[in-house]
Parts: structure tokens; sequence; C-alpha cells
């Protein structure tokens, strides 16, 4: 190349001597054609150089930019030693290789673990139930009248026998009065014609009367004891007018909202009754379950035992009230497959309403020394349900399990698990089998932390010192043979 340059040096100042010296004109090269008499023609040549130098100028420009293109896309500076640029691994996580997804695999993963652990586990059938109270009772009146009176306030607590409204009596207390004086007259008839029966039995046994005559007084006296008997039936049906004119409460409960107002003419046909009471004390929850669940409640019940059930709210996380399994269905419904069952509530402090939804749990059986781990240990895959299991070199397994009664956040492990043995309840999305992990517990979180930001730190900056060298050596290597190609060809 320096032979080039020289040559291109020593023929450069010969061009311009060419007018002054006729005899240098024969030391054109004979290859390349001239045409004589044309001013200017060996300035050409320095002309065509600097073409060639402009267009491999070029040329390194466009490498340059291809290469820092290159380099930026696939991050070569990304090494499994180095420290990755925050998001590398999520934007290339399927390539493998330098950076990303290779150094990520490689690398231990936190997780949270529990240890399995043995204990009870309750078997609960949990349902959607629907309060239902154990009486609900329309308040009608008895008789037709006039309404004089309410006594209750609309929501208020009553007992049974309370007094609820009155009907104007007046009315009934005259019938009474009427069917009183009926009874007194004809017990009075009846006492003269029972004397009178006494005398003509004794005439007749003197020989003194005909019998025919005793024998009509006697049913005389018969006829008058039968209308007494049916005077006092009048007298105790308006004694009781006058009971129903005071309207009761028929059970204990809550009284609802009054349908009727005082001066209102009412009647046993009233259609929405004059108020509606609940019973709240006890009250029942009504709510279905799987014919499936039905063989082993009989076992319990037909036992004598009885079953604990349990209301929750709707959001089924707090618990509102606790009671007993009351009876169940005598059939199953063949449009669900379900039966239904009635739990009873004492409701002391009235947290059950009627027709409220709650969820039920009742407890059926408690199964004794299960193996048992938290619920987000359990997952699901194509194999089933499994868990990862921790070995004591900080390695997963893939472990699958047959799970049995789940209570909430907890499960029970039938097979598969051993007691003592570690699962990851955390970070299992970022696991595979064989996989390493750390248990961010095991190490103070502060120092740990404050190691890892310097570490990365200082990796993140060997690591963009690394990929600077790579770049310029990178342009340098692919900028040095082209330069030295168009020099060649532009002193040729």
């Amino acid at each position: 190349m320096d032979e080039q340059q020289q040559h291109s040096e020593t023929t450069r100042p010969a061009a311009p001597a060419s007018p002054k010296t006729p005899e240098a004109a024969p030391a054109r090269p004979s290859h390349t054609p001239a045409k004589p008499g044309t001013p200017g023609t060996a300035d050409t040549r320095p002309g065509a150089v600097r073409s060639h130098r402009g267009r491999n100028v070029a040329l390194i420009v466009l490498a340059l930019l291809i290469l820092a293109f290159v380099l930026w896309r696939w991050h070569p500076w990304g090494s499994p030693g180095g420290a990755a640029a925050p998001g590398a691994s999520g934007a290339h996580s399927g390539r493998p290789g330098r950076g990303g997804p290779g150094a990520m695999a490689n690398m231990p993963q936190p997780v949270h673990v529990a240890t399995a652990t043995q204990g009870e586990m309750p078997v609960v059938l949990t349902a959607l139930g629907t309060v239902t109270p154990l009486a609900s009772v329309t308040v009608l009146p008895q008789l037709s009248g006039t309404l004089q009176e309410v006594y209750f306030k609309e929501g208020q607590m009553v007992k049974k026998g309370d007094l609820l409204a009155q009907i104007d009596p007046r009315p009934y207390q005259i019938s009474l009065d009427n069917a009183q004086g009926a009874l007194a007259r004809d017990e009075a008839l009846l006492q003269t014609a029972r004397l009178d029966l006494k005398r003509y039995q004794t005439l007749l046994s003197q020989d003194s009367i005909a019998s025919q005559q005793v024998d009509t007084q006697a049913s005389l006296v018969r006829q008058y004891e039968g209308t007494v008997k049916s005077d006092k039936a009048n007298v105790d049906t308006y004694k009781l007018d006058l009971v129903y004119a005071r309207i009761t409460a028929p059970v204990s409960g809550r009284v609802g909202l009054r349908q009727v107002d005082p001066g209102n003419y009412v009647t046993p046909s009233l259609t929405n009754g004059i108020v509606v009471i609940t019973q709240l004390q006890p009250i029942s929850v009504i709510f279905t379950t799987s014919e499936d669940n039905l063989q082993q409640i009989l076992e319990q019940t037909q036992t004598g035992a009885k079953l604990s059930v349990t209301a929750y709210d709707r959001s089924n996380t707090t618990s509102l009230e606790g009671g007993t399994l009351e009876t169940l269905d005598n059939q199953i419904d063949t449009t669900t497959g379900t039966v239904k069952l009635r739990a009873i509530f004492q409701n002391s402090k009235n947290v059950l309403f009627p027709n409220q939804f709650v969820n039920t749990r009742l407890l059926v059986n408690t199964i004794k020394d299960a193996v048992i781990v938290p619920t987000s240990a359990v997952l699901n895959g194509s194999m089933g349900q499994f868990v990862y299991v921790v070995k004591p070199d900080n390695t997963v397994t893939v472990r699958p399990v047959k799970v049995g009664p789940v209570d909430g956040e907890r499960t029970s492990i039938k097979s598969g698990l051993q007691v003592g043995e570690r699962v990851v309840i955390d970070g299992s999305d970022r696991l595979k089998e064989g996989a390493k992990i750390t248990i961010p517990a095991d190490k103070p979180r502060g120092a740990s932390g404050a190691r890892g930001a310097s570490g990365a730190s200082g990796a993140a900056a060997q690591g963009a010192a690394g990929a600077a060298d790579t770049t310029a050596a990178s342009a340098a290597s692919s900028a040095r043979p082209h330069h030295g190609r168009h020099t060649a060809q532009a002193s040729q």
C-alpha cells in the first residue's frame, strides 16, 4: 500500500509539466487513451481519485450506521455474566443466547414458600341460601266493624297476645246483652217446667192424673233445656266477638308497615290485612346442595348428630350467625339435581333478615391428621393439579398431587406430598422443572437490596463500557478493509 501511495505521489507532479516539456508526453500510460491537443487532460486523474474517495467514505458511514443498528437491536453487551438493561429480558424473552432470556433462565428466581403441615381439615359444603322466617302472619280482622285504634308502631317487636288494634265493640256488646236476656228467660221457663213435671209425677203416683200429661210435661222440660243451651251458645258467640274486636298478635315477631288506618271499616275479607308480623327469633335459612352430598349428610343425621351451619354475608367474608341443621326435604328436585335443607338460627342480634341472601357453610365432617398447604400452592396444568416442591439445593421440582377438601385459604392433600416439605406459594409463574430459586426471607432485605443495586449498577457500567469498545472495534474492523480496497482502486 505504501508503494502505491509513493507511486501516486510520483505521478501527480508530472502531469502539469506536459505542456512545457514535450518530452514528457510519451510518459502517459499506454492503456489510458488520450486525445492530443486537449487542454487539462492530465487533471482528470485526481478527480477520479476524489470521486472514489467520496464513495468510500459514504460506504464506510453506511456500514457504521448498519452496524450501530445491529448492535442496538441485539444488545451484545447483555452477556450472561453482566447485568442486562431493564426490560431486555422481557423484550427478547423468546430468544436464547447472549443476554435476556438465557441469563434470566439461569438466574435464581425469588419466590415465597410454605411448609406442609399436619392438622384437622373440616369437610365443608358451601351453598347460597335464603333467610326464611318460621312464621309470617298477615293479621286479618275476624269480624266487621270500624277500626277505632291502632296500638302498634311500624317496625315494632311484639310478643304473642299483645294488643294491636281495636274494632268498635258496641254492636257486639248489645248482641251479647240480648243473648244473655234470652238465656235468663228460657232458664226461668225451664225451671217452671221442671217444677210442674215434679208435681205431675207425684199426682201420677197417686193415680190422680193421666200419664199422658206427665209425658207432655217431660217433653216441655227437655224443650226448654235445649233452648237454654242454645241461648248459652249465643252468649258465648257474642263474647267471642268481643274478643275478636280486640286484635292481638298471633305470634311473636316484628311488625311491618300498617296497611289500614284507624277509622276505616274493616271486614274479614280485607285483602292485605291490617299488618304483617314476621317471626325473627328463631329464624331459618333454606339452602340447597347437590344430591352427591346427600349420602354423607344422611350418615351424620341418622346417628342423631347436629351438624353445624354458619351463615356468611354475600361477600362470603363476614360470619353473621351460627346454627344447626334442622331438617332436609323429602325429595330431590329432578330439574336441578339438588335437595333443600333448613337450618335454624337463634338470631339473637337480629342480623339475619327475612328473604336475605346469605352464604351457608355446612360442616359435615372433620378429617384428622390431614396434610395441609396454602391454596395458592396448588396449580393446574395439562397433567392435572401439581405443586412446586423446594429441594434442599434450592431448586424446585414439579410434583403431581391429589387434592382433598378445601377450606378457604387452606387445601388438604390426599397424596403426593409429605408433612414438612416446602412448596412454592408465590412466584411460581417463572419456574420450571429444576429451576433455581432464592427465598427473600432467608436474607436481610436491606443488605441484599443494597448489594444487588450496587452490583447491578457496576455490571451495567461494565456492560456499557464493553458495548462501547465492541462498537468501536467493529467499526474499525469493518472500515479498514473497505478503505484499503477503494484506495487501491483509486491508485490504479
